[in-house]
């Protein structure tokens, strides 16, 4: 067989970095995970390429050499999935779907041969095992059971373009605990904790280190500390003993509940094995809202106080937070401002209330007649897909006021500073600067130093820097590019 993996294009949003990477000379943030772990688990035998949209274009000739396209998607890819399948459909090739928007969407996509939906280390193998035997094949191969990450192989990274990427993906769990009424996770993977043993991690990283991957690796969790205890005595601590053993050349990001600031030895675990930032979801600052959703992990503590302590201790915090709840007031604009200032949080992603197919919350609003649209995916292009209770108009407005306010050219390098001050890296372990570090720097002199507006802010960051917390030089840096990507993605400049 020849296979064509397919991976549609991630539109300019928050996370895309798009603005951000072209100081770096990056194509995309980070690979599709979702496909090259699927690919590990084909047979052999089967000739594989990889076309990442984000990176370079489809050619002719790959579709006419594909038995199969795969292709993976999430919601907020739409558009681009709807023109790969008019061109796999033009060129009568084969199209086998999943992941997370087809998994929650497929009788959208008529177009589509065969879905392999939920997780592919169940459903794949029906797949696969038709086409060995000959027998038809099933419209839809789908399971209500959850995959043993233990079956998980190491994803085919070298089908990748490395030099494209500013991050690698390394996936350690799936599920969450916790049963916030708007997410979608545990619709897609459930309540239920299911983590790789740590020999499959240790195994994933010697795999991209010896394809020459050095620098960041996002873990895509979304909990990573959901088995704590696992994560505590088992796997931090081997990560440890491989990250001191091969010269410390990754860095790690992930997702975490705020809970995390509760246990200083985890903390302190997590930043001395590589981990430097975690994105949580703090939603917001007022109680009602968060009783309401079910955010219960947020709920009763001084969320200011935890993020604080967790910046202290070396972790840089990027935070979700939402508007539009049903028992927001006028007033939640001004607290989500005050909050997002006062905690030094400078990449702040802050969308409007959407319910996603499957939630709790989509099935509430469904029950009360106020479904109005499909979600977008996205959650920083001013759509809902529900009525709110909050007059819309006004909803509107106090979300360009937040925007307008924590994205503004002075406010986010006060931010930025307020942050500084703020955080202490880990000790004893000196900066490698790279070749992205320094074209980023260069390009953000002439850029965000001379040409464009808000030249005073940035030299007085720069210099601010130098002085007082010379460390964080190339932080300093990487936050003046985030904040331009940030202002360009929110349509504050053209």
């Amino acid at each position: 067989m020849n296979i064509l993996l397919v991976y549609p294009i991630y539109p300019n949003t928050f996370w895309s970095f798009n603005f951000a990477l072209r100081f770096i000379s990056k194509k995309a943030a980070s690979p599709p995970l979702g496909l090259i772990t699927v690919s590990a688990m084909l047979p052999k035998s089967w000739k594989k390429k990889l076309i990442d949209l984000n990176v370079r274009e489809l050619k002719k000739e790959e579709l006419e050499w594909a038995d199969y396209v795969f292709i993976s998607a999430m919601v907020v890819q739409k558009k681009s999935v709807e023109l790969v399948i008019q061109k796999c459909l033009q060129y009568d090739v084969k199209i086998v779907a999943g992941g997370p928007l087809f998994t929650q969407e497929y009788e959208n996509y008529p177009g589509v041969d065969h879905f392999v939906l939920n997780e592919a280390e169940i459903t794949l193998p029906e797949f696969l095992k038709d086409i060995e035997a000959g027998t038809k094949l099933k419209h839809i191969y789908r399971t209500k059971t959850f995959a043993n990450m233990v079956s998980s192989p190491v994803p085919d990274y070298h089908l990748l373009d490395m030099k494209s990427y500013a991050f690698m993906n390394l996936q350690v769990s799936r599920g969450c605990p916790f049963a916030c009424d708007f997410c979608e996770i545990t619709a897609l993977l459930g309540h239920k904790v299911r983590m790789k043993s740590t020999q499959q991690v240790l195994n994933e990283l010697d795999v991209l280190y010896g394809l020459r991957w050095r620098g960041p690796i996002a873990i895509v969790d979304d909990n990573f500390i959901g088995r704590k205890k696992q994560i505590k005595e088992d796997l931090l601590p081997a990560i440890f003993e491989w990250m001191k053993a091969h010269k410390h050349p990754f860095t790690f990001n992930t997702q975490t509940s705020i809970n995390i600031a509760d246990d200083k030895q985890l903390v302190a675990d997590m930043t001395r094995s590589g981990f430097s930032s975690t994105f949580i979801g703090i939603e917001t600052p007022d109680e009602v809202s968060l009783h309401g959703c079910n955010k219960v992990q947020n709920e009763n503590r001084d969320l200011l106080e935890s993020v604080r302590s967790l910046q202290r201790a070396g972790m840089q915090v990027s935070a979700g937070f939402i508007v539009g709840f049903d028992s927001d007031t006028p007033s939640v604009f001004q607290r989500q401002i005050d909050f997002i200032h006062q905690s030094g949080i400078v990449s702040a992603m802050v969308g409007l209330l959407n319910a996603p197919k499957n939630t709790k919350l989509y099935q509430r609003l469904y029950a009360e007649h106020r479904l109005a649209e499909n979600t977008t995916g996205s959650n920083t292009d001013y759509s809902m897909n529900f009525n709110p209770k909050m007059d819309k108009t006004l909803l509107l407005k106090g979300y360009d006021q937040i925007i307008d306010n924590i994205y503004s050219i002075k406010p986010y390098y006060m931010r930025v500073r307020r942050f500084f001050n703020n955080y202490e890296p880990f000790p004893d372990r000196k900066k490698k600067i790279r070749l992205s570090h320094v074209k980023g720097f260069i390009r953000s002199l002439f850029i965000l130093g001379l040409l464009r507006k808000g030249r005073r802010e940035y030299w007085k960051l720069i210099i601010w820097t130098l002085y007082r917390k010379p460390a964080l030089l190339v932080e300093a840096v990487t936050l003046t590019i985030y904040g331009y990507h940030f202002r360009k993605s929110y349509g504050l400049i053209s």
